[in-house]
């Protein structure tokens, strides 16, 4: 069974304001996004980005078989929101935006506006198979790609900000960047936080006994201080001397898969000419210990073939015929 990640980019029918300008560039998205789901042949994919639910459908409708569709009620101010397509039945058990008390607020811009929700909601679905059943969660942090409020009317922060239009994609100074470098920060922090949150709940105590995957596009590296707050506990990561020594903590982790993936499959978005994993698979000790492989893209085929991105507007890329992310996936065995 795999099991995976998505940011789609941009999901969207043709004709409104971020997606296709036509219906041939829409199917050949389509086209494009379904030959990929074919290749990785997912039983259970986590996705982001899809700004049309309908979209999200046509896509399921271009499959094999039977593939059911799961989408959060919370969309970002681009109508953007996560998702599941999967070819076993799901039921959701929590979709979320709400920062967990006692979290506060925090600032998103200059003039002092606060948010106290993610920009998109989080998702969880307990999937049941005839072997066994797990829950998932899927999410989309807030993006390390940054706007400016002031642009010009019709502008759009898009998927750089998940804030509204009349953006723009160049700071002022190097001081506007830094402060809006860090409130981009803090709100993935939140949100982190948020993610963790649910999965505690999903946990009920003892990740060894119940099995959960977070499933997420988390817009930063493995290594960084927001990707690190869904895992819980410090200590038996992947790759340490501690993995192999269980302890207390084992309860309460996430583990990351990446130090799973291939080295030179360890990407899923490339920005400005440099490979970046920003999308993870994090699960709990009952179910890691069924996971037997992970990657990124295709099963067994060649590294990702992505474009470049830069920061700017996400609209440039509106008529492209792919995603800018490679799916991220592991492979378990009951």
């Amino acid at each position: 069974m795999i099991v995976g990640t998505w940011n789609l980019e941009n999901l969207y029918r043709p004709g409104g304001a971020f997606g296709p300008k036509d219906k041939i560039t829409y199917e050949a998205k389509l086209a494009s996004l379904a030959a990929t789901v074919t290749a990785l042949r997912p039983s259970v994919l986590g996705v982001q980005e899809v700004g049309d639910p309908a979209a999200l459908e046509d896509l399921a409708g271009l499959l094999e078989g039977t593939w059911h569709v799961a989408l959060s009620r919370h969309a970002d101010d681009r109508g953007i929101r996560v998702g599941f397509l999967t070819s076993f039945p799901v039921s959701v058990v929590a979709d979320e935006a709400a920062f967990p008390g006692p979290v506060r607020p925090v600032q998103a811009d200059d003039a002092g506006r606060t948010v106290s929700r993610a920009g998109r909601g989080i998702l969880a679905v307990t999937v049941s198979t005839r072997a066994f059943f797990f829950d998932a969660v899927v999410c989309h942090l807030k993006s390390k790609l940054l706007s400016y409020p002031g642009g010009s009317p019709g502008s759009s922060a898009g998927g750089a900000s998940g804030g509204a239009s009349g953006a723009r994609f160049q700071p002022r100074d190097e001081g506007e960047r830094a402060r809006y470098a860090a409130y981009a920060l803090h709100r993935r922090a939140a949100e982190a936080t948020t993610v963790r949150a649910l999965a505690d709940r999903l946990l009920h105590g003892d990740g060894r006994e119940h099995r959960v995957a977070v499933l997420g596009d988390l817009n930063d590296e493995a290594g960084a201080a927001t990707t690190q707050i869904p895992l819980g506990p410090p200590g038996s990561e992947i790759g340490t001397p501690g993995f192999d020594r269980p302890d207390k903590g084992d309860a309460a982790r996430l583990w990351n898969v990446a130090p799973l993936i291939p080295p030179d499959q360890r990407f899923s978005r490339i920005h400005a000419g440099r490979r970046e994993l920003i999308d993870h698979v994090l699960v709990s000790r009952g179910l890691l210990d069924q996971v037997r492989t992970a990657g990124t893209g295709a099963p067994g085929a060649a590294a990702a073939a992505l474009p470049s991105v830069a920061d700017g507007d996400p609209a440039v890329r509106r008529d492209a015929t792919g995603s800018d992310h490679a799916p991220v996936w592991i492979r378990i065995q009951p």
